[in-house]
């Protein structure tokens, strides 16, 4: 009952990638690249792939703010991490998420940060009430990077909500875990 109004709240749907969480930190002048921890092991080629598209990039992040700390939140994906080899033929990074100086961009900004750095950003697949995702998600759908059945649905409010400790509340679906 106390989380019923969520279910009608309008949520707002992209794919989620099969992947591993990606960091990518600006401060201090500074690029440095994390996973979902300080101590995960990133694959030598998605490091790679991170240093190409980011660390010519300081200007453009001076740039877009002086607020610091900036962190990027993607998935990194491609051959050898996760189920990431069928959406492309070499490691990358796409975008979901951007924090600046204490604050979450809205999904428009998320996006113009995507385009000055040019990134992919996570795709939106929809909008509608949980109930309608997981539906979507059980059914499964095809991915909007090939010919398969993606992965699942990461789903936000339309207009972030927060639960008492602070934490944005974001919730994922996967395919996977409906039994067939």
């Amino acid at each position: 009952p106390e989380f019923e109004y969520l279910e009608f709240n309008e949520w707002v749907w992209t794919e989620k990638v099969d992947g591993t969480n990606i960091r990518v930190i600006w401060d201090e002048g500074e690029i440095r690249f994390a996973g979902k921890t300080d101590r995960a092991q990133l694959h030598p080629l998605l490091v790679a792939r991170l240093e190409e598209r980011f660390l010519s990039q300081r200007a453009l992040f001076e740039a877009i703010t002086t607020e610091v700390p900036v962190c990027f939140y993607g998935e990194g994906y491609g051959p050898k991490i996760q189920g990431g080899g069928k959406y492309r033929e070499d490691n990358d990074f796409v975008l979901f998420d951007v924090w600046i100086g204490g604050w979450w961009l809205e999904r428009h900004n998320v996006e113009d940060v995507a385009e000055k750095f040019g990134l992919d950003v996570v795709p939106v697949i929809g909008y509608g009430p949980l109930s309608s995702m997981a539906a979507v998600v059980r059914r499964g759908f095809k991915s909007q990077w090939g010919d398969f059945t993606a992965e699942g649905i990461v789903a936000r409010p339309k207009v972030e909500l927060f639960g008492r400790n602070g934490d944005r509340i974001i919730t994922k679906v996967k395919y996977k875990d409906f039994p067939k």
